[in-house]
């Protein structure tokens, strides 16, 4: 089977209408990426802001994110360096308490291909809950933060994290030892990641 080109593959990502009947806001697939990128950035799915701009991450949870990670935007933005893939590529719209579950359907269908072009991922993080259940599967524990807390055990190639959305703000209070002992782990391995 002939290997399929990347920016197709990306093309045909952007284009994808597969959930179209369930999301409220119709589909706008957002992802960043390229065939050279070597960290990986695997979140929930994109917000609203994301949505309306097409720009993985453009929002407040984005700016933390980028500050624990000590990137600058330019960097972050790279995709020569970065790619950006979230567990489903288009925003699910509004729930009771927050944004909807990512759609089921994306990540089986496109993640497979994707990973399988990206040969030189050297860390990839895995930012809540539901990239982390997407990514480890039974290796997750059984709360966010247990899993957290166990990064050591998925390292090197999956350092998992929080959510960074403002929203949990009372997580990281409970949770001071993320700050302390994750944060310089997650910055070392970043750099390291992004160094040629």
């Amino acid at each position: 089977m002939k290997k399929q080109s990347f920016p197709l593959l990306l093309s045909e990502i952007r284009a994808c209408q597969v959930c179209e009947a369930h999301l409220p806001h119709g589909p706008r697939p957002v992802v960043q990426a390229s065939e050279q990128a070597t960290l990986l950035i695997i979140g929930q799915a994109p917000g609203r802001r994301v949505h309306e701009t097409g720009i993985p991450w453009n929002d407040p949870s984005g700016d933390r994110l980028r500050e624990w990670l000590n990137l600058s935007r330019d960097v972050f933005y790279d995709e020569r360096h970065v790619a950006i893939i979230p567990t489903a590529f288009c925003y699910p719209g509004k729930g009771k308490s927050g944004d909807l579950p990512p759609r089921p359907e994306c990540a089986p269908l496109w993640h497979p291909r994707l990973m399988q072009a990206l040969p030189d991922i050297r860390l990839t993080l895995l930012v809540g809950r539901y990239a982390q259940e997407f990514a480890l599967g039974e290796r997750c524990k059984p709360t966010l933060t247990e899993t957290v807390a166990a990064f050591r055990e998925y390292l090197p190639h999956y350092l998992p994290l929080p959510h960074p959305s403002p929203r949990n703000q009372s997580w990281w209070k409970a949770n001071p030892w993320f700050e302390a002992q994750v944060l310089p782990v997650l910055r070392e391995r970043t750099a390291a990641a992004l160094a040629a």
